[in-house]
């Protein structure tokens, strides 16, 4: 099945909520932890082991596991294998993006299933231009994997660059979901060429409508709100997959309590499209 499909059934089964495994050192600290492999080992598994039988999505943010070298590294392989056991897909968020082979073997790093940390999808950034992104477009068709590509997303600098003006009058912003219209063009039930557009952004006037799915952060403890959603989505908002981690990780290492967050989310976000 193409992530596409596989993403579109497992909103079904399970709900749209994508719950963030993100080991912020201060969240091991307000779980007694300390900010070290150790640590962070208990925590990312302790929250996968929670949340992946939940949740149709699971996101790392791999920053979070890098940031203690291989080690680390280590670490997001075991959650990224403990998801995909307890059935949830994971995206990756690496927001990678470059040129030609270095893009390449970011692909093969992160979408082959040969890798260690191959994921079902990863986020990628189309600042260098979107056909720089090729190799990791030819990646996910070849291994049936997912991309989620930064088209508005909700920091308060994004607007400097996203909502600029290309020569021909069109947004960055609306140039980015035209190509992604262009690559799900005919997928049934969903393409697989995704986008990220922060649930806390105000209106833009863009058509977030691609036939493809879309990540949205800030869902939660950040400020989004089911109100939200509908006003910034409008008839793609079927297609959003709301993304929380603190909302949803603080209320840790209690695993019932982590549970209970999430299907309280998952029903709140289910009312909300029924």
């Amino acid at each position: 099945m193409t992530f596409g499909a596989r993403v579109h059934a497992a909103v079904r089964a399970r709900g749209p909520l994508c719950a963030g495994i993100d080991p912020h050192a201060a969240l091991l600290h307000e779980w007694g932890l300390d900010d070290s492999v150790a640590g962070l080992e208990r925590f990312a598994l302790a929250a996968t082991e929670a949340l992946a039988a939940e949740c149709a999505v699971v996101k790392p943010q791999s920053a979070f596991y890098e940031r203690f070298g291989s080690g680390g590294v280590a670490v997001l392989e075991r959650v990224i294998t403990a998801a995909r056991d307890a059935g949830a897909l994971v995206l990756l968020d690496v927001k990678r993006g470059d040129i030609g082979s270095t893009s390449e073997a970011y692909a093969d790093a992160y979408l082959d299933p040969a890798s260690p940390i191959a994921a079902d999808a990863i986020t990628v950034s189309p600042f260098l231009g979107f056909g720089s992104l090729d190799p990791f477009v030819d990646a996910a068709r070849k291994h049936d994997a997912g991309l989620f590509v930064l088209a508005r997303t909700s920091n308060k600098e994004a607007p400097e660059v996203q909502a600029a003006r290309t020569e021909d009058g069109a947004s960055v912003t609306g140039t980015i979901l035209d190509h992604l219209r262009a690559l799900n063009a005919g997928a049934e039930p969903l393409g697989s060429f995704g986008a990220v557009v922060g649930a806390t952004i105000g209106d833009t006037g863009e058509d977030f409508a691609f036939n493809g799915p879309i990540l949205a952060p800030g869902y939660g403890a950040q400020g989004g709100t089911a109100a939200d959603l509908p006003r910034i989505f409008g008839p793609a908002l079927s297609a959003v997959l709301p993304s929380s981690s603190r909302e949803l990780l603080r209320v840790g290492p209690d695993a019932a309590a982590m549970r209970d967050a999430a299907r309280r989310t998952n029903d709140e976000l289910r009312a909300l499209l029924a």
